[in-house]
């Protein structure tokens, strides 16, 4: 097959935008190879839609964490994009950057250009936001970010005036002078659609001739001549085929998917690679490891008012609002269950929040198995306020345990599992009860149903957080970046140590976990990524 010069293996966040970024200058021919297929489907575009991809495996990997002692021996399902645009095309939208300290810390563990003034004007180059530009928001980007000020569920007012009567003023924007507070989520959202990574960047870029994405097809090693990336082996439609890379190789898979295929391509710990029978090019164990996640629950009452519950739960309210979102693009299928949400600190010492809080007009206490009933709540006026860790210093792993590259990699959370996160957030957990007393909320709620009103001793509340808790999405830094091959996989500069012509950039490029959603990052990983990727060629 024809050459390129750039091999992009992923379309998710960062690899849309680098796809978007790659090929603008027409100077550069790019590939971008993407196992799943295209993201024009019905569920994708509407927002709330979300919920009937989460255990779809048409657009998602549907892996499971190992048994996790942290989360009561549970096995934790783990989502993952497999489609155009990633996990951007599944997730629930909000586009959080990150404090500004995270960066800080990127920057401070030796990676240079990777600090809070590095990474805004990225941020902000890339963005078109609705409220306008200022000294910390961009417009003119191809990414439009919606305001998420119209046509929410009234409560939200309520429990933002209820978080300020809890000591947690309100907060205009998340991603401006500061984080902490409570406010509503700005979104990923274009009138009534989603706007993932693939409809910003990929679907403009692939109007370009010097652009060639292939779907349906999954990478199953790097090829390499020495320590030097050439090009990658691919299965699609049961047959093999190679793609050469004139230029370099470029993994943005995620932080499940990419250090998998570098240890099937003989990148990893050698006595797991050597136990498996696989080569080993680069004898290196923090491929895989060093997984950090953000895990979380929701508390739930009954309220005295309808909610979401109240018009999503009946077949006529379906029908009703999916005319409403068809015909005018509005109501709450338009929007994410997350209409509002917060940042706090668990004690007054921390120099920054350590918690998220999210905001949910609606309750799914009743699903069934295998569902995330979205579209079909709870029977009755249900409310939920979620939470999760921002900082935790659990760390987990993804190691494969076949050479199988259709298998699924073996994926350990480790969740909870030291003591500074167990007793975070169960100072947290009363953080979530604490805003449900305050008058503004409280004169709506007719009783707390999870995790009750008779769980209430910190054992009670530790065991129950413990039972319900699960990820929030955000694995991160399983091929970490750091200056020495001894405590990372790549360099400050996105490549592989011990190889030439490899860089892996996406979610697990991360040195540590941001306070936040994901997908923002990700995304800006993508466009200084490329940056740094021209840059070299010149």
């Amino acid at each position: 097959m024809e050459d390129s010069d750039y091999i992009i293996v992923g379309a998710g966040s960062a690899g849309c935008v680098l796809a978007s970024r790659l090929t603008e200058s027409g100077h550069h021919r790019v590939t971008v190879i993407e196992a799943g297929g295209s993201d024009r489907r019905f569920f994708v575009q509407m927002p709330l839609g979300y919920g009937k991809l989460f255990y779809d495996p048409a657009v998602n990997w549907m892996y499971s964490a190992e048994p996790d002692p942290g989360l009561n021996g549970q096995r934790d399902h783990v989502p993952r994009g497999k489609i155009l645009g990633g996990s951007s095309s599944i997730n629930a939208m909000v586009f959080i950057r990150g404090h500004r300290q995270d960066y800080e810390d990127w920057r401070a563990a030796g990676n240079p250009g990777w600090g809070w003034d590095d990474v805004l004007p990225a941020f902000k180059a890339m963005e078109h936001n609705e409220a306008g530009a200022d000294a910390w928001r961009g417009q003119g980007g191809p990414l439009y970010i919606s305001r998420n000020r119209k046509g929410l569920h009234w409560l939200v007012e309520d429990f933002i005036a209820a978080s300020g009567e809890a000591g947690l003023p309100y907060n205009p924007d998340f991603n401006g002078a500061e984080q902490e507070g409570a406010g509503t989520y700005q979104m990923t959202i274009r009138g009534r659609r989603r706007n993932s990574a693939a409809r910003a960047f990929l679907h403009p870029a692939m109007r370009r001739s010097n652009l060639q994405v292939i779907t349906g097809a999954q990478v199953t090693r790097i090829l390499f001549d020495g320590h030097r990336a050439t090009g990658v082996e691919y299965l699609r439609d049961g047959q093999i085929f190679t793609r050469r890379a004139r230029g370099e190789v470029i993994l943005s898979g995620g932080a499940i998917n990419s250090p998998q295929l570098l240890q099937l391509s003989g990148i990893g710990s050698g006595a797991l690679l050597r136990g498996l029978g696989l080569p080993v090019l680069v004898d290196n164990p923090n491929v895989g490891a060093h997984m950090t996640d953000h895990h979380g629950l929701n508390y739930t009452w009954r309220m005295k008012v309808p909610t979401y519950n109240n018009i999503l739960r009946p077949a006529w309210g379906k029908a009703l609002m999916g005319l409403w979102w068809l015909l005018l693009g509005g109501g709450p299928l338009a929007k994410s269950i997350n209409h509002g949400g917060g940042f706090f600190r668990t004690r007054p010492d921390h120099d920054r929040p350590n918690m998220q809080l999210y905001f949910q007009a609606f309750s799914t206490l009743l699903p069934r198995a295998g569902e995330r009933p979205l579209l079909t709540p709870d029977p009755f006026p249900g409310l939920s306020l979620g939470l999760s860790n921002c900082r935790p210093t659990s760390r987990g792993h993804v190691q494969i345990t076949t050479t199988d590259p259709l298998a699924p990699p073996e994926i350990v959370a480790n969740a909870y599992s030291t003591p500074e996160d167990v007793e975070e957030m169960l100072l947290a957990v009363k953080v979530l009860r604490r805003i449900a007393a305050q008058p503004s909320f409280a004169r709506w709620v007719e009783e707390e149903l999870r995790p009750g009103p008779e769980i209430q001793s910190d054992a009670a509340l530790i065991d129950d957080f413990r039972q319900r808790s699960g990820t929030v999405y955000h694995p991160s830094c399983t091929c970490r970046m750091g200056p020495e091959a001894a405590s990372a996989v790549i360099d400050p500069r996105l490549r592989v140590h011990g190889t030439e012509g490899l860089r892996v950039i996406d979610a697990a490029s991360f040195p540590n976990l941001i306070a936040g959603n994901t997908n923002a990052p990700a995304m800006m990983l993508g466009w200084k990524g490329a940056d740094l990727v021209l840059g070299d060629a010149r």
